[in-house]
């Protein structure tokens, strides 16, 4: 009797690891669309500072003002950032057509670009902070907080909630969808066309149908990821919090189109998330740990017994930092 319940615990433990999902995120939230179903959810109330998902925030405020696309903004020297010192192929004193430069700070997420919009917002920066303001209070964001246009203030701060009530607004701009769903595009500075590139590297990747996406990162935000796809018949926006390296958010985001599709995560891949992972490790069974909260049954149908995996975070060392400087 005592052998065979043994065998039971074993067994149970071994399906529960089995189905285990990896997450290298701090914070996770994966919503249904059409529903408004939360299909996966790990720590969504927490404020952390946001980085540059700031920008989908920039984008809708600039817009909602109904500025001139085709105006010229010339980049100021003011427009350069002084508090993380982050690059930027934008010069100064280069003039670029207002529709341009938010191409510049949705898809490449550049700091300068972001900076020159808000800056160049009808009655300067103050009055952009206003409306960004009362943009925040009209969506219900009730635990955000945005100071400034680029999101390279850690002051910037939100939940994984509460950004995905910004995604699904963003979502209903086609200026935004569209900027952000670019792999690549050429823009004309000071008379050349210079090519830039998605933050994301899923955008244009076999396999992803991607309506929306944005990338942050700043030492205190690690890295952070926002999309809306389509998967498994289903249209959900996912928001990825402070994760350790660009990596491990795509990890994540893997396994959330797996989840969604009904495929299981890959194992074989966990353990490079918690190389590579700073705040957060792979999930994995346990007695006494918090569970993911999921509302769909994907994850423990293969489960045998009917037996629900368990979740921790298991801490990791952190990964080398990468000597060259990019932005998010």
């Amino acid at each position: 009797m005592m052998k065979k319940l043994f065998a039971a615990v074993l067994l149970s433990i071994s399906s529960a690891a089995a189905i285990a999902v990896p997450f290298g995120s701090q914070s996770v939230l994966v919503v249904e669309d059409d529903t408004g179903k939360v299909l996966l959810e790990k720590n969504a109330g927490a404020v952390v500072p946001i980085a540059s998902l700031t920008k989908l925030m920039t984008a809708m405020v600039i817009l909602d003002a109904k500025q001139d696309m085709n105006e010229l903004i010339e980049i100021d020297r003011s427009d350069v950032d002084t508090l993380k010192h982050s690059s930027s192929r934008v010069p100064v004193g280069a003039n670029i057509p207002r529709g341009d430069v938010l191409q510049l700070a949705l898809m490449s997420s550049d700091n300068r670009a972001a900076a020159a919009l808000g800056r160049t917002y009808p009655g300067g920066l103050p009055a952009f902070k206003a409306a960004v303001r009362r943009k925040i209070a009209a969506l219900g964001m009730s635990h955000t907080v945005i100071e400034e246009p680029t999101g390279l203030s850690p002051n910037n701060r939100s939940t994984a909630a509460d950004l995905v009530k910004m995604a699904q607004a963003a979502s209903q701009y086609k200026e935004i969808t569209d900027r952000t769903t670019d792999a690549k595009n050429l823009v004309s500075i000071n008379s050349r066309e210079v090519e830039f590139h998605n933050t994301n590297r899923l955008v244009g990747a076999k396999g992803w149908d991607i309506g929306l996406s944005k990338t942050g990162y700043i030492q205190e935000a690690g890295r952070c990821l926002i999309m809306s796809i389509k998967a498994g018949g289903k249209n959900a926006t996912m928001v990825l919090l402070n994760a350790g390296a660009s990596s491990a958010r795509i990890l994540d985001a893997l396994n959330i189109r797996r989840f969604m599709t009904g495929d299981e995560a890959q194992p074989a891949r966990v353990a490079r998330v918690a190389r590579i992972s700073r705040a957060g490790g792979p999930i994995k069974a346990s007695a006494r740990a918090p569970r993911i909260k999921t509302s769909a049954p994907a994850l423990r149908a293969k489960s045998k017994g009917g037996v629900r995996a368990k979740a921790k975070v298991v801490p990791t060392k952190k990964k080398a930092v990468v000597v060259r400087k990019r932005r998010n």
